[in-house]
């Protein structure tokens, strides 16, 4: 008897996932833990691996689909033996075809017999459509329903053009573009503007927007529209860390890390967060309360090449900073590699954002909720400055400080950020714990 495999739970707040790649065929014996589809969640790109071996009777979706958490992907007749199952060979003829390209037709005779697949139930007629904006059911598919909420739209005002009146994605563009801008009373979610049709002016082409480019999207409209952002600029003096991290640099590379002024900078945020504990906190306004975290996670923005990812360093505190030198490029090298697992993109309780690799001076960082605050990190530029009466060369770190002034008073973020910055000019009192 054919059993499904259906899409894991992806973790928390994911509950649909696109997918980028079949990896598996009809009458492909596969083992247990094998990959059988690549998918790319609004956090991350990864394999879903067999719970089962056995061999693929039916494959129930294609690139491109939309999956929901729960939803079946394949049917696969199970093995008696799970341990003894083998991946099918590929034929000579197809030895270099992908395994996106492997069919049906190509499997190999010498494979066993796939049960043939279970005929295709031919869906229920839908039922009339409701009249938009009405109180009925609607019509719809969950990534629809979640591209309209993404825009900032109620789908029961969208005219589906399907049958029985079923909605798709591009009636919900074509309302949108029919409806002129406005705000939704939802915080954070925007109903875009039409836009001209640019191809009068000249030649275009679109892309389409991947899933964590929308992610990003809809996260930083609701953080700005909905979070009163009050940014505190300040400069540290990092002259005396420099000199220390060229001293220590290559006794970290030889330990596996590199020693960049990110790992350091995490060491002392994660002690002023322990002088600060309100900076590491979250606002419950549903019930009026702040939530102190006990725990030091730290987000670290990061550009990849599908958009802005903020991978998580746990318990910032408890390690040292040759530890998370070592941390941070081995979750750099999953991020270049698409391998970043899910879990890794949560629990952050302060994020940091260091673009000075780019060159960039100050800037306003926008918070990542739930957090209350979020630091920003410029280049540091060498400068003259007075030190105790006398003009001398310095290497001043440009720092921006964003907080929730809902839930943090501007005198609570201003000792915050001169706490930081003071640590990071008397470096040896940190490591002293002063």
């Amino acid at each position: 008897m054919a059993t499904e495999l259906r899409l894991p739970d992806l973790g928390e707040g994911i509950a649909d996932a696109d997918v980028l790649s079949v990896l598996v065929s009809a009458g492909q014996a596969v083992a247990k833990d094998d990959p059988i589809i690549e998918i790319e969640s609004d956090k991350a790109t990864l394999e879903v691996p067999a719970e089962l071996a056995g061999t693929v009777t039916q494959v129930l979706v294609s690139a491109g689909d939309t999956l929901q958490v729960g939803q079946a992907i394949l049917e696969l007749e199970e093995n008696a033996s799970a341990g003894d199952v083998k991946p099918v060979a590929t034929p000579p003829a197809t030895a270099n075809a992908s395994t996106e390209a492997v069919t049906e037709a190509s499997a190999p005779t010498s494979a066993p017999t796939p049960t043939p697949p279970r005929p295709q139930r031919k869906p229920a007629a839908a039922p009339p459509p409701p009249p938009a904006g009405g109180d009925g059911p609607v019509f719809a598919s969950p990534s629809t329903r979640g591209f309209a909420r993404e825009i900032g739209l109620d789908i029961r005002e969208v005219e589906g053009s399907g049958p029985g009146g079923r909605i798709s994605v591009d009636d919900v563009k074509a309302h949108a573009r029919s409806r002129p801008a406005t705000v939704s009373a939802d915080p954070g979610s925007l109903v875009a503007a039409p836009l001209p049709d640019f191809s009068k002016f000249g030649a275009i082409r679109r892309e389409r927007m991947n899933r964590v480019r929308r992610a990003t999207a809809t996260n930083i409209a609701q953080s700005w529209t909905s979070i009163p952002h009050v940014t505190l600029f300040n400069e540290a003096d990092i002259t005396s860390v420099e000199a220390m991290r060229q001293r220590q640099k290559e006794r970290v590379r030889s330990a596996g890390g590199s020693l960049t002024i990110t790992p350091i900078l995490m060491k002392v945020v994660a002690a002023a967060l322990k002088a600060h504990p309100k900076m590491n906190a979250s606002a419950d306004f549903t019930v009026n309360e702040m939530v102190l975290k006990e725990y030091i996670h730290l987000g670290v923005a990061a550009d990849t090449d599908r958009g802005l990812l903020v991978p998580v360093i746990r318990d910032v505190d408890e390690k040292s900073i040759t530890e998370l030198a070592i941390e941070v490029s081995e979750v750099a090298g999953q991020v270049r590699e698409g391998q970043l697992p899910p879990e890794r993109l949560e629990g952050a309780s302060f994020t940091i954002s260091n673009l000075g690799g780019l060159g960039t001076g100050h800037f306003t960082p926008i918070i990542n909720p739930p957090e209350v605050g979020i630091l920003g990190v410029g280049r540091a530029v060498e400068r003259p400055v007075y030190v105790e009466g006398l003009l001398r060369p310095r290497l001043m770190l440009p720092l921006a400080l964003s907080f929730d002034h809902r839930a943090v008073d501007g005198a609570d973020v201003a000792r915050f950020l001169t706490w930081i910055v003071e640590a990071l000019a008397q470096p040896l009192m940190l490591a002293m714990g002063d």
